[in-house]
């Protein structure tokens, strides 16, 4: 449960911060609060941008494994399946025409 929790929120650190702008906009407004000094803001931007890369990147790895899983559960055809069974035609097709 304390991984989820973990994931979860980095994903939505991540989404907040996903571009270096959104970043910098929260770090001077850390700054303006007297949160952070200007180096500190430097470093938590860079580091906000970069989780927001690695939170992406997971994103859509988890999205992609789930939907060839969905994929996969309804049964249906795959694009080498297809080519697979276009083979086959095209072979019985050339058998066919040569006993012609």
């Amino acid at each position: 449960m304390t991984n989820i929790i973990k994931k979860g929120l980095a994903l939505g650190l991540g989404m907040i911060a996903t571009t270096q702008e959104q970043a910098k906009k929260i770090a001077d407004e850390l700054v303006k609060r007297g949160e952070l000094s200007q180096e500190e803001s430097k470093e938590f931007v860079k580091e906000m941008y970069e989780k927001g890369k690695e939170t992406k990147l997971e994103l859509e790895q988890l999205i992609n494994t789930k939907t060839k899983e969905v994929l996969g559960e309804l049964n249906l055809a795959t694009k080498e399946d297809i080519q697979r069974l276009e083979q086959r035609i095209a072979n019985i097709e050339n058998q066919k025409n040569k006993l012609e």
